[in-house]
């Protein structure tokens, strides 16, 4: 039997949710997961998220309510994997202090906005980093707070900011569930970038339960 993957698309529009939301439905329907796709944060709760192996939020800022945002928690610490990407993840209900604890951090600032910086692989033999390369991307460079809890997978440095190193792809549970999040992927030529396109996809692998 197939694995199903849910995506839930929308907030603000900068960051293309639907175009992306398509490039993550591509890569996955290409590794045999049936993909339903819902434009509403409501899917969180008309759905039985139980019946899914990975959920990818793909929503930045906007606001979610409890009735939405308990049935994903108690999916994810049930087992069900959570994966995404930049702001669709990770700049997401700035208020929902509990969505940050499971996600495992927050963007706060893209000093510079759209630069040119090097993501350095940090654990090479991570099945999620397995023929991955140092990669240069241009484009907005995250500057986040993150749990303590995370296992960093990639950093970049921010020179402009003392040199300092910065997280940028990272895995870490929630109960049984697996999270993972990739900071690149401000608009959809980044997940086009291969060293992208193939951590992103072994992330989503790896998220699924």
């Amino acid at each position: 039997m197939s694995k199903r993957a849910l995506i839930v698309y929308g907030g603000w529009d900068g960051h293309h949710p639907r175009e992306i939301s398509e490039q993550f439905e591509a890569m996955l329907t290409g590794e045999g997961f049936e993909v339903v796709m819902e434009s509403t944060l409501d899917a969180f709760r008309t759905h039985d998220l139980s019946s899914f192996d990975l959920i990818i939020p793909m929503w930045t800022m906007g606001q979610i309510s409890g009735e939405q945002l308990s049935p994903l928690l108690a999916a994810v610490q049930s087992g069900v994997g959570l994966a995404g990407v930049h702001g669709g993840m990770c700049d997401a209900f700035r208020d929902a202090t509990e969505y940050q604890f499971m996600t495992g951090g927050q963007w706060v600032a893209h000093p510079g906005n759209e630069v040119t910086y090097t993501v350095n692989i940090t654990q090479p033999e991570q099945p999620i980093c397995a023929g991955v390369n140092d990669f240069s991307v241009t484009s907005e460079q995250y500057y986040m707070h993150v749990d303590p809890a995370i296992e960093v997978l990639a950093t970049t440095v921010f020179e402009t900011v003392g040199g300092a190193v910065m997280p940028v792809t990272w895995t870490k549970t929630w109960g049984q569930g697996r999270v993972f999040y990739c900071s690149v992927g401000h608009k959809p030529a980044d997940i086009d970038l291969p060293d992208v396109a193939r951590m992103v996809r072994q992330g989503f692998l790896w998220a699924a339960r």
